[in-house]
């Protein structure tokens, strides 16, 4: 096989470009990497928190020795992680949890082995550091000279490919898709025209004293598709805040569906047109949710649990189930709730006429 026939045209290859075409079994240990390591933005090297407290202009207090690795959301959060917190009630939680560095709007006390950044606004600190340390790169083609793409992956006219975009092999994406910076693609997965992969994260932060009150919290997160996803035409998925939003293997997307930042979507998972998931939900393996279901942040849905059409699910739900309505109940129930709600005209004449 001639491997020049893999190249698109008019694309120039890097070295590592050049190096998986001579050498396509060295993309497995590639996939593996990319799937494998951090799920959150990491430095490229570790950063002295002298630096990021002078950075920010905030008063440091704990260990002045500290190195930070990376930003991370509070519940994500590992050793070597910048977070922050800004509501009292979430203080403990946060100066409890794993990260090393906690951006903070109170003098509190340090636990041992941390710092403190102290500041009045440790929302706008935070997003200054995100847009220092991953700042938007503008493109300068439809695909980015950064991004990695598999053998035998078919890319089809007008696709936008950002920068390092890393996509597997034997792919299928179809016109107009678009692929925001740092997306990872897996192998064989098909993507349908017009869909949308790694657009900010949906978070704000509610300022009333202003004529414009919202201020947005930059993503420095990612959207990984795993092997053997399909996604349908007109999809959206939004890239997490500081981590990543993931379709696990196998899973099926039909269009026009929408997937907020930083939500896990397990394997096998069948999901039908018009639904809609808040940022940081959890659906476990093996899961359907047919048309028009609605999905609140925050929560689990169980591995092999059915939600039936346009059915509203505001908290978690155990696997193994079937469940409809709003709010979401297990179809039986539900539907004989539905059947004495329908002989409420019934039951009153009969009450009146005692």
């Amino acid at each position: 096989m001639d491997n020049s026939s893999l190249k698109l045209p008019g694309y120039r290859y890097t070295p590592l470009h050049i190096l998986l075409i001579a050498f396509p079994d060295l993309l497995p240990l590639l996939h593996l990497i990319l799937f494998n390591n951090s799920d959150h933005m990491k430095f490229e090297a570790p950063v002295a928190v002298t630096e990021i407290a002078a950075f920010i202009g905030a008063e440091l207090v704990g260990n002045s020795q500290l190195m930070a690795t990376g930003l991370n959301e509070i519940h994500k959060v590992t050793p070597g992680d910048i977070s922050f917190v800004d509501f009292e009630k979430y203080y403990n939680a946060s100066l409890q949890s794993a990260a090393t560095i906690i951006i903070i709007n109170k003098k509190v006390e340090c636990p041992e082995g941390k710092a403190l950044l102290v500041l009045e606004d440790p929302f706008s600190a935070y997003v200054k550091l995100v847009n220092r340390f991953r700042p938007f790169e503008p493109a300068s083609k439809a695909v980015s000279d950064s991004a990695v793409i598999g053998e035998g992956t078919i890319v089809q006219p007008n696709v936008f490919i950002g920068n390092h975009v890393r996509i597997g092999r034997n792919c299928l994406i179809h016109p107009n898709v678009t692929i925001y910076d740092h997306a990872v693609i897996g192998d064989n997965v098909i993507i349908h025209a017009g869909t949308v992969l790694g657009a900010d994260a949906f978070y704000f932060k509610k300022r009333a004293d202003r004529e414009v009150i919202y201020d947005k919290l930059a993503s420095c997160g990612r959207v990984i598709i795993e092997d053997d996803v399909e996604i349908g035409a007109g999809c959206t998925i939004d890239k997490g805040v500081s981590g990543d939003t993931i379709i696990g293997r196998g899973t099926k997307l039909d269009n026009m569906i929408h997937i907020g930042h930083g939500t896990v979507i397990g394997k096998n998972c069948l999901i039908a047109a018009q639904v809609g998931i808040a940022g940081k939900a959890h659906i476990e393996d093996n899961v359907i949710l047919w048309g028009q279901v609605g999905v609140n942040k925050d929560l689990t849905i169980g591995k092999g649990a059915v939600v039936l059409a346009q059915s509203g699910v505001p908290g978690s739900l155990e696997g193994g189930k079937v469940y409809f309505g709003y709010p979401a109940e297990v179809a039986s129930e539900k539907k004989r709730e539905l059947g004495w709600v329908k002989r409420i005209p019934e039951i009153w004449e009969k009450v009146k006429s005692l």
